[in-house]
């Protein structure tokens, strides 16, 4: 078996890949571009990829291709339908970032919610030296307990942040974005009660029909003063320009670990926000603990192993 992995660097140069090595003669590119996925693919039968695109040209030009292992949960950089179609195997991994997303949501809360940033900076820069007095209390955070915490999207990452949430002390609510999942554990509301109501709001939901620009302008003037709404699901599900705007005017703070395009364009409206401070974006990384990518890697060994013995 040939087998390439396509975009090595988005896994870690800290990620050992030698187990796939016993599965047949392994090449690994740190990084495909799109002219280059062609070329890369035709003589292979299995490829692996996180982003690289597979498309039905991709396919069309790959007559011993068999299987392809996404390196990732979502498979939308891939032509599911045509691969069936032309009888290969799609493979993706599932749950083995659900801890390392959670962790990275409260992460970017807390840093928000307690101003960490403004106040390691009050410490570093000697201002705290200068004080009279032992303390600050120049950026004021409220705590967790006995506030709403809303959730859009209650899958195995929800249902996780729900229960760290509660047990911070928050009511949790939730909204099903796909309007079936209406028996999570938890009590569902509709977005816009949700939206009024939640002090702190977290998207765990996939890119789709229902989901894309789910929150614009109108949706976010519905939010509480001073409420944070954090997003770990996909780019796209908030709009950024109507966020850039609302970070800017309205009484509010947001977390951003995905955007529309990544990584982002220099003119995303995002980049020009004046009140930083309220603005916190991170470069996809909430998946992308140690523990969660060596399980990726050995997931992606599993799906082959189980497509050989098959």
């Amino acid at each position: 078996m040939n087998i390439a992995v396509l975009d090595a660097r988005t896994l870690g140069d800290d990620i050992d890949l030698s187990s796939l090595e016993t599965f047949g003669n392994l090449i690994i590119y740190p990084t495909t571009q799109k002219e280059e996925t062609i070329k890369r693919v035709k003589q292979v039968d299995i490829v692996i990829t996180n982003k690289v695109v597979i498309d039905q040209e991709v396919i069309d030009s790959s007559p011993s291709l068999k299987l392809i292992c996404v390196a990732a949960t979502g498979t939308n950089n891939i032509d599911t339908e045509y691969a069936t179609k032309k009888g290969i195997i799609v493979k993706n991994v599932v749950g083995y970032s659900t801890d390392s997303v959670v962790q990275h949501t409260f992460a970017s809360l807390f840093y928000l919610l307690e101003s960490l940033n403004y106040y390691d900076t009050f410490v570093k820069s000697g201002d705290w030296s200068k004080s009279p007095i032992f303390t600050n209390h120049d950026r004021p955070y409220f705590e967790l307990n006995n506030k709403v915490w809303g959730i859009i999207g209650l899958g195995a990452i929800g249902k996780k942040v729900a229960t760290v949430a509660n047990a911070f002390g928050c009511k949790v609510i939730y909204h099903s974005t796909s309007g079936v999942n209406l028996n999570g554990g938890f009590e569902h509301s509709s977005l816009h009660e949700l939206l009024k109501t939640s002090d702190i709001i977290s998207i765990h939901a996939p890119l789709n029909e229902q989901t894309e620009n789910l929150i614009g302008k109108n949706e976010l003037l519905l939010l509480k003063k001073g409420a944070i709404i954090l997003n770990m699901g996909r780019g796209g599900i908030i709009h950024e320009g109507d966020l850039a705007e609302a970070v800017d005017t309205l009484d509010l703070y947001a977390g951003l670990d995905v955007l529309s395009k990544e990584p982002p364009l220099e003119n995303n409206p995002l980049n020009m926000v004046e009140r930083k401070e309220r603005l916190l974006i991170t470069p996809h990384i909430a998946w992308t603990s140690i523990e969660a990518r060596q399980r990726l890697i050995q997931g992606i060994s599993e799906n082959i192993k189980t497509f050989l013995l098959s």
